[in-house]
C-alpha cells in the first residue's frame, strides 16, 4: 500500500512538473523598429551622386538581413523607396509598441571637415534615459573601430522624438559632405559594418 502511495506521489509530482513546464511563459521577442529616413521624392542629403534616402534604406535592409536572433525582431518602417509622412511613421511606431526605434539619417555640413556619427534623443522624461542609454551604446559600437569619429548624444525636438511613445533615437551615421565619411558610408564594406554594429548594439 505504501509503495502504491509512493508511486502515485511520484506520478503526481511528475505530472505537476510537466504542467509547470508546459505553461512556462514564452519569452517575448524584443522588437526594434528601423526607420530609414526620407524616401520617394524626399532625397534627404543629396551630394556627389549619393542620396541619403538610398543609403539609409540599404543599411536598414542589411540590419534586418543580418539578424539571426530568434528573440529579436527587426521591423523596417520603410521597406522600399517611397515617401512616408512623419505622422504616418509615428502612427505605425505607436501601434507596434516596440522596445526601441532607430531613425537612420545621414549628415551634411557646409564645413567639410565635420565628420563622425552622432545621435539625438527625446527630452520626454518617460523615454529620455532609456533612449540616451541605447544611443550611447550604439554610438560607442559604431565608432570603436575608428572608421567614424564619435560625436555627441544630445536632445532634439524632432517630430519622431517628440511623438513616439517608446525609447527612440535619431542616428546620423556620418557626413556625406566629408570625404572620409562619404567613402565609408557609401561603400559595401562600410555599410555592412555599420549595419552589423547597429544590430549588435541594440540586441
Amino acid at each position: 500500500m505504501k509503495t502504491k502511495i509512493r508511486i502515485l506521489g511520484l506520478l503526481s509530482a511528475t505530472f505537476l512538473l510537466g504542467v509547470c513546464f508546459a505553461f512556462k511563459p514564452i519569452e517575448e521577442k524584443k522588437i526594434i523598429v528601423i526607420d530609414a529616413g526620407h524616401g520617394g521624392h524626399d532625397f534627404g542629403a543629396n551630394m556627389y551622386g549619393f542620396q541619403e534616402k538610398l543609403i539609409t534604406e540599404t543599411i536598414a535592409k542589411k540590419i534586418k538581413a543580418l539578424n539571426k536572433d530568434n528573440n529579436l525582431e527587426i521591423i523596417l518602417l520603410r521597406d522600399g523607396d517611397h515617401e512616408m509622412e512623419l505622422s504616418e511613421r509615428v502612427s505605425v511606431i505607436n501601434n507596434l509598441k516596440p522596445d526601441l526605434v532607430v531613425s537612420l539619417h545621414v549628415n551634411s555640413n557646409m564645413n567639410m571637415s565635420a565628420n563622425g556619427a552622432e545621435a539625438y534623443v527625446p527630452s520626454n522624461e518617460m523615454f529620455h534615459e532609456k533612449s540616451k542609454e541605447s544611443a550611447v551604446i550604439v554610438i560607442d559600437k559604431m565608432t570603436e573601430d575608428g572608421n567614424l569619429n564619435k560625436r555627441k548624444v544630445t536632445e532634439a525636438p524632432f517630430y519622431i522624438l517628440k511623438n513616439a511613445n517608446c525609447p527612440v533615437m535619431t542616428l546620423l551615421i556620418g557626413f556625406l559632405s566629408n570625404e572620409k565619411d562619404r567613402d565609408y558610408i557609401t561603400s559595401e564594406k562600410g555599410q555592412n559594418e555599420i549595419a552589423l554594429n547597429i544590430l549588435e548594439a541594440v540586441k
